[in-house]
């Protein structure tokens, strides 16, 4: 039981981490501090979906569901909900491209405009 619980923590780790790589470069918008840990997140991320590798939380989560009696990948809410979010059906290695990219151009995008608003705001004069 445990480890099974555990598995399902690492999903729901891995989702929020998917979420704050890919959606994080808005809070750098808020606030720019938010960019010394999406920085490394996106960035990782994006190396990830284009070199092919595997997160190090999918065999950690597969070996949790063994040791617990299942299948990898397995679980009840976690498999219908969480599950094809990460492991879609018919990933192939050129949607893989296709994410990282995406990922690369949206947050750089987003640090553009926060580096631009930054530039903005610090060459604006004191108003009298």
């Amino acid at each position: 039981m445990a480890h099974r619980l555990l598995a399902d923590l690492v999903v729901l780790i891995h989702c929020a981490f998917v979420l704050f790589a890919a959606l994080g470069g808005f809070l750098v918008l808020w606030r720019a501090r938010w960019g010394w840990v999406h920085l490394p997140a996106f960035l990782w991320a994006a190396f990830i979906e284009l070199s092919g590798g595997i997160c190090p939380l999918t065999p950690l989560e597969d070996r949790l569901r063994l040791l617990a009696g299942q299948e990898a990948r397995g679980g009840e809410f976690v498999d219908r909900t969480v599950m094809p979010l990460l492991y879609p059906d018919g990933l192939t290695r050129d949607h893989q491209l296709i994410l990282g990219g995406l990922i690369l151009f949206l947050n750089g995008a987003i640090y553009a405009a926060a580096w631009l608003h930054g530039r903005r705001k610090q060459g604006s004069a004191p108003s009298v």
